[in-house]
């Protein structure tokens, strides 16, 4: 009875259990259901490479297609650029080293489009953010069929530039247009715009203001929106009207968006093309008859694709490339004063 007694109280242990009788860890442990150890290392292995990987493979089309239709294509041009190469033999080519470059600053041609895309671009940028910065002030308080307004605002952006220049043209006709019709009411000599210097810049001007204003203006009104009430509500309190408001609020916590947007409208400037090219009908490449209107956009397509010498259009864009990285420059250094200053 004792010896049976201790038997019930002292189970047999692993190592004297029968072969086909072991416990349930050990049984698990070399179940059906569980890999080897082998098999989990190599599953590890490839879930790490996987978390790694994976997000590199997800960007990766986007550095492909840069790389394809925007790196290559800007290397070859510096390249190019080097040369002298023309369009009807591009087999044919011999090293100029900087004589393209050095054509490019002793010509009259050259600085006469870089002229006029200053002058342009001033012309076009200053009243366009203006009123992009008016407009989306309007826009900012309760109005009814606000959501209306913006779309309107918006349409002039989603019209094509052909469209849109070949109704300003008409609006700019020395014969029967609308612009010196209103001149003639009010007693102005008519004024001949495609063949004036400062009258074709206006009128190209025109256009880009009225294509991008609206565009502008939302992206205003979307930083006016994220500015907190209880900036208006304290100065509101303090007696400000809403001009001051304006200036003192609204302007001052806008100054990172206004800085891109003019930074933006600058790119877009120096690399105006579609507008004076449509603008100028026949003569449109050359920019009008004395070349009044002629920006580096333009001057670069007569050189490469209306005379055909792709050596110096290239040394053309490369040149508007360097005055855009100029632009980014001055743009990162008042960026980084205008933190420190707040």
């Amino acid at each position: 009875m004792s010896s049976s007694k201790q038997a019930l109280a002292h189970p047999a242990s692993s190592a004297d259990a029968a072969p086909g009788n072991q416990p349930g860890a050990a049984r698990g442990a070399q179940g059906r259901g569980t890999p080897p150890a082998g098999t989990d290392s190599w599953r590890s292995r490839l879930y790490r490479w996987d978390m790694k990987a994976s997000p590199y493979v997800f960007i990766a089309p986007f550095f492909v297609i840069f790389g394809a239709f925007s790196l290559v294509p800007l290397l070859y041009t510096a390249w190019y650029s080097l040369h002298n190469v023309q369009l009807s033999a591009l087999d044919n080519q011999t090293w100029a080293g900087l004589d393209n470059y050095k054509n490019l600053l002793s010509s009259d041609f050259f600085w006469n489009a870089l002229t006029n895309t200053f002058t342009i671009g001033v012309i076009s940028t200053v009243p366009q953010l203006l009123a992009a910065l008016w407009l989306a002030h309007l826009l900012n308080y309760r109005l009814r069929g606000s959501v209306v307004w913006r779309v309107v605002m918006l349409t002039p952006y989603a019209t094509s530039v052909a469209a849109a220049t070949l109704v300003f043209v008409l609006l700019y006709s020395w014969d029967g247009g609308m612009i010196n019709w209103l001149l003639d009411f009010v007693g102005i000599d008519p004024v001949n715009w495609r063949e004036s210097d400062w009258g074709s810049q206006f009128a190209v001007s025109t256009i880009v203001i009225w294509r991008w204003t609206g565009y502008n203006a939302l992206i205003y009104l979307a930083a006016m929106q994220a500015i907190p009430s209880d900036l208006y509500e304290s100065a509101a309190l303090d007696g400000a009207g809403r001009w001051q408001q304006f200036r003192h609020v609204t302007v001052p916590m806008l100054r990172p968006t206004i800085l891109f947007t003019v930074v933006v409208s600058t790119i877009g400037a120096t690399q105006l093309f579609g507008e004076p090219l449509l603008f100028g009908g026949v003569s449109g490449s050359k920019g009008g008859s004395e070349h009044q209107y002629q920006t580096l956009g333009l001057y670069m397509y007569d050189q490469g694709w209306m005379i055909g010498n792709l050596g110096k259009a290239s040394a053309i864009a490369w040149s508007m490339f360097l005055i855009l990285l100029i632009v980014a420059a001055i743009n990162m250094l008042v960026s980084r004063r205008l933190r420190k200053s707040q």
